[in-house]
């Protein structure tokens, strides 16, 4: 998912139809895409994350990521090939001491101290599910039916926005699987209808469309045309801004046996593990119920509230339903 990073200044930008919703949702940091989060906003994400995991089928593993992880493995990921446009590295300063003083009084003198920056062995992760799969790998052939994990992480793409459903810094909530082809398939087949019924309970207008990665160069365009024949990414597409231009909340992957073959991870037949992942975007979702339902949740939807835990006040319910 690109963006056209913007070179305009503010004053001349054209509105967004989710510009209303900033200040009430966020406080701004001095970058696009990188805002602090209000109370009244946190609340609906933390809600949202609730109902996902009342979803999560049982024998699924929970595992937490830091927003960093090893770029070794990132890189043997394959991600720097596909994606490296968007990669964001941790670098530090390194050295001695005298070299490390050096850079703090260039930029005392008004220098420039990043010159003297050099790579970290940390990325910021740009997905939740990359560190599970070395994981999985080092616990050996997969048992039968293989294994199912429920992750999430602090994300990063470098892809500056002024557009709120389009963050550098954002949550992301995923359901992976890692087993044979067909135990992959029938978890994202039942994911999809699982998703969309989830969607249908918020309120949230939607379809589901084929899609592809935002592959870089000419060569990704290639992969993303190859990806879209074999059908191997659907996205859940809500129409924030318009029915043109809809904004992917929750996506649907098989990967094939990429990261089966990249680890050395075989299913209980010894073959190279096939991989799945249905991937909720929380920040986008979030943004979405506050587009579509407004900014005040005590006034949203009867049974919106309900699937989210939110007070019901049979006052205000029965104003609301005079109302309708």
């Amino acid at each position: 998912m690109n963006v056209v990073i913007r070179t305009e200044s503010p004053e001349l930008a054209p509105a967004d139809p989710l510009d209303h919703l900033a200040d009430i949702l966020f406080h701004r940091m001095g970058s696009d895409g990188v805002y602090a989060r209000t109370a009244l906003y946190e609340d609906v994400v933390e809600r949202l994350a609730a109902l996902i995991t009342r979803h999560r089928e049982a024998g699924t593993e929970v595992m937490r990521f830091p927003p960093v992880m090893s770029r070794a493995q990132l890189e043997k990921s394959g991600y720097l090939k596909s994606f490296p446009n968007l990669l964001g590295c941790v670098c530090g300063l390194h050295g001695t001491e005298r070299e490390i003083h050096s850079a703090v009084a260039r930029f005392d003198a008004g220098g420039d101290w990043t010159t003297s920056l050099s790579p970290a062995d940390l990325v910021l992760s740009p997905a939740a599910c990359y560190p599970v799969y070395p994981i999985a790998a080092s616990r050996g052939p997969l048992p039968a039916g293989g294994l199912r994990f429920d992750v999430a992480a602090d994300c990063f793409r470098r892809e500056p926005s002024r557009h709120l459903d389009r963050l550098q810094s954002f949550r992301m909530r995923e359901y992976v699987c890692i087993g044979s082809p067909d135990d992959v398939s029938t978890f994202r087949e039942r994911w999809m209808a699982r998703a969309q019924a989830i969607a249908r309970d918020l309120g949230l207008t939607f379809k589901v469309d084929q899609a592809s990665d935002p592959f870089f160069g000419r060569v990704g365009q290639m992969k993303a045309v190859s990806q879209k024949q074999q059908s191997l990414k659907f996205e859940l597409l809500v129409p924030l801004r318009s029915e043109e231009q809809p904004t992917a909340c929750m996506s649907f992957n098989y990967h094939r046996d990429h990261f089966g073959t990249t680890w050395g991870i075989t299913d209980a037949h010894g073959e190279p593990a096939h991989t799945g992942c249905v991937a909720f975007g929380m920040d986008r979702l979030a943004v979405a119920m506050f587009a579509t339902h407004g900014t005040e949740p005590a006034k949203w939807p009867i049974k919106v509230r309900e699937m989210l835990g939110l007070a019901v006040h049979a006052s205000a319910d029965a104003h609301i339903e005079g109302w309708r």
